[in-house]
This record gives C-alpha cells, structure tokens and sequence, in this order.
C-alpha cells in the first residue's frame, strides 16, 4: 500500500511539474506500463519524431533511448531535451559510426546511404536519409540511386530487399533482442494458439518473418489489430507492446514472445521526476554533425509513413 502511495505522489508530481515547466512526455512503446501514465504521446520512433517535431513544449522528457531523444533535439535545436536515464542506450545505435560509412561510400560511389533512426547522430550526418521500421521501404524507393547502403540492421535490410528492386547493401548490425527470437519459439506459440495471427517486427529474421501473417512496425500492429477480423494475435516484438496493445484494443487477446529491452526499462518514474525537477541529462549534439543529421531525418519526416 506504501509504495502505491508513493508512486501516486510521485505521478502528482511531475504532472504538476509538466504544466508549470511548459514540459511534454515522451514515451516508446517499449517502456514500461508504469511510465505510460505520466505520458503525453506515446509511440514508436516515427510517431515519436514526429510528435517532437511539431511540440510546442519548451522542454521535451523523452523516455527512451539515446538515439531518441538525440533525433528530438535534432529536430529542436532551441529546446531543451532530457533523458531521464542517462545509461539507456540502444546497442544496435553504436554498431556503425561515420567512419565505416565514410569507407562504405568509397566502395560504392553511386550509392546512397540509407540509416536507421535507430542511429546515432553521428552516422545520421553520413547519411542521405534516415527512414524508421515504418517508412523504410517506402524512403528507399523514393530515392534516384540504384544501390542502397543500409546500415545498421541487417534483418530490416533484407526485409526492404524485398520491397524494391534497387540493389540493397547492408551492414551487419541488429537489434539484440529481436535476433534472438527464434523460429522455434513462434511455432511453439502456433501451434498453441492456432487462431491468432502473427505480427511480427521487421527487426527479427527473416525465419521469422517467413512465419507471420504480417510483418509491421510497432505502429502498424496497433492499426492492424483494430481492422483485422481476427480476434487473437501473437506479438512478435519487444514484450511491453502487448500492454500497448491491449489497451488500444480493448477486446482482443493479444500474447507475447516475451522479448525483453533491458535498456528501455531503466526509465523510472523516480528518473522522470528526477530528470524533470532538476533538468538532468540534457541532450548536446556536436554542431558538425547537426544540420546534416537534421537534414536525414527532416527527409525521413518529408517521406512520411
């Protein structure tokens, strides 16, 4: 009863805090439950850059990760951005930096190069475009080249191959905890749950992609569970979009693979109250990397879903 109280107080707080601060909450779909109610938006990484684009706030809580809340300040070069854990870091972000796409553009001079949000700032501003797990397919074939380099995962990159025709060269990242959802582990919950559709994220492997019934960014889950007729659904992605899911679709059953982001639930309400209150962990981007960091996302943006 203690720690319930607690948390209520703390909840009072920094909605008190967000009002008299001109603050708005940011929230990934993968945080957890506790963090959502606290939230003004909440999202994947297109809703979210795009909710940071049009803000009006003057301080922006993002709770996520350090790639996110960089593409907030990109996007808000005269706001201030916080991240309530400093430590939260997406480790898919750092495996290619500006240094390895230096060397890829010299190996292929007629691409261009294509990046995940889910980078940091740095290898933004190598890039021509940025595209989200919503928009990818859609940001490479708006694009004049022929050959693509698509950094820095390896598993959304053989999913947009097979979305166009251009020549797709991929750089071998991934994203931890969907590479480690396996096949197995999808059938077992078929054959369980033989009505329910699979949705998966285009982040796994193609051996599981192979297996769903659709492969969709987070966003794209919510929309199709509330046309689909189906009543039941297997999640394949992060664990916490099933309670995101159930609440924006009230009625249907949804099950997890139980994929878990470590990194995304070190946000607290402590660490948001925290970072809040004391305008803690503040986001700074290098100035040489920031306007053409902005300028592959504001191209992503301008491609739009």
């Amino acid at each position: 009863m203690g720690a319930c109280l607690e948390e209520k107080k703390i909840i009072r707080e920094i909605l008190r805090l967000k009002k008299e601060k001109n603050a708005v909450i940011l929230v990934h779909n993968y945080q957890n439950q506790k963090i959502y109610q606290v939230a003004d938006v909440i999202g994947d990484s297109f809703e979210l850059s795009k909710a940071a684009a049009k803000t009006d706030a003057e301080i922006i809580v993002f709770c996520g990760v350090d790639f996110m809340a960089e593409t907030a300040k990109l996007l808000n070069p005269e706001k201030k951005v916080l991240l309530p854990e400093q430590s939260a870091s997406c480790p898919m972000a750092k495996m290619v930096c500006g240094d390895e796409i230096r060397e890829l553009r010299k190996k292929h001079p007629k691409a261009a190069v294509v990046s995940y949000v889910n980078t940091r700032a740095e290898t933004k501003a190598e890039s021509d475009a940025c595209c989200t797990s919503a928009n990818a397919a859609k940001v490479v074939n708006s694009l004049e080249n022929e050959e693509i380099i698509f950094t820095p995962d390896k598993n959304l990159a053989d999913f947009v191959r097979s979305k166009t025709s251009k020549k797709i060269i991929s750089w071998p990242g991934y994203c931890c905890v969907h590479e480690n959802i396996s096949p197995e582990a999808i059938k077992r919950m078929k054959s369980k749950r033989k009505k329910a559709l699979v949705l998966a994220h285009p982040e796994c492997k193609k051996e599981v992609l192979g297996l769903a019934d659709f492969v969709c960014s987070t966003s794209q889950m919510i929309s199709k569970a509330k046309e689909s007729k189906a009543k039941e659904f297997i999640i394949v992605t992060e664990k916490n979009m099933v309670a995101r899911l159930r609440k924006e679709v009230p009625g249907k059953k949804f099950y997890s693979v139980q994929a878990v982001c470590r990194q995304m639930k070190k946000t607290t309400l402590t660490s948001v109250l925290d970072s809040l209150k004391f305008e803690r962990n503040e986001i700074t981007i290098p100035k040489e990397f920031f306007a053409k960091a902005r300028s592959s996302l504001e191209k992503m943006l301008e491609i739009g879903a």
